[in-house]
């Protein structure tokens, strides 16, 4: 299941108030969009208590007369986030460079770029990415992801420096992302060597296997929502 996009509660109410709208009228301006929603979610969105989905920060931004990226508090660090910065789904993007849907959600998940010369060339096109944009785009989420498995499956803290060094995140915001995803890592194996040890059946086993895999594939998303601080 896709993470919530990054998403800034802070900025949320300040561009609320530079526009000068309530909660229901914004909330009214997000239904014209197809997005209905009640006052108290937009409230609980910039008091923090939840996050909006991409849907919803679309037409968030939209209504506040917003660009997404001022939302997300952040300069983009992954495709994905390039992608949200420039308000497309990815369906809508897949499409515009020309490659299949499913491929393309699978490259986003799994941060490994598979395009053709000429998708490549249309993604940068699509996502207004400079030549070097879309070389740390493409080269750092690789690099970023190798380094992250090797962190949680190793001693975290000698990964630390070059990990802060290659997302551009504050040592100490890094060192307490990666102490967490350790963390999360080690519940992982802790579970199924205990069903192992518990002789639990094949399925128990295959599903804690596969949510495993589901949450190595979003590291890097999970390691950025960290050391951002969320």
């Amino acid at each position: 299941m896709p993470t919530h996009p990054p998403f800034s509660a802070e900025q949320a109410r300040a561009a609320r108030a530079r526009v000068g709208l309530t909660l229901h009228q914004v909330t009214f301006h997000m239904a014209q969009l197809g997005i209905g929603r009640e006052p108290d979610t937009v409230r609980d969105w910039e008091s923090g208590a939840a996050t909006p989905t991409e849907p919803e920060l679309f037409a968030l931004a939209d209504a506040l007369w917003c660009p997404v990226a001022v939302l997300m508090a952040r300069n983009p660090r992954t495709l994905r986030e390039y992608r949200l910065a420039r308000q497309f789904t990815a369906p809508r993007l897949a499409r515009r460079i020309g490659m299949d849907p499913d491929a393309y959600a699978r490259a986003e998940g799994d941060h490994q770029w598979p395009g053709t010369d000429r998708q490549t060339l249309l993604l940068a096109d699509a996502l207004g990415l400079t030549p070097d944009e879309l070389r740390t785009v493409l080269d750092r989420t690789a690099d970023l992801t190798a380094l992250l498995r090797q962190a949680v499956e190793g001693r975290w803290k000698q990964y630390a420096p070059a990990l802060a060094r290659l997302s551009g995140t504050a040592p100490d915001r890094t060192a307490r992302a990666l102490r967490t995803l350790h963390q999360e890592y080690a519940r992982f194996n802790e579970r199924y060597l205990g069903h192992l040890v518990a002789r639990s059946d094949d399925a128990r086993l295959r599903e804690v296997a596969q949510a495993r895999a589901a949450w190595l594939r979003a590291l890097p998303d999970r390691f950025h929502h960290l050391a951002s601080g969320g």
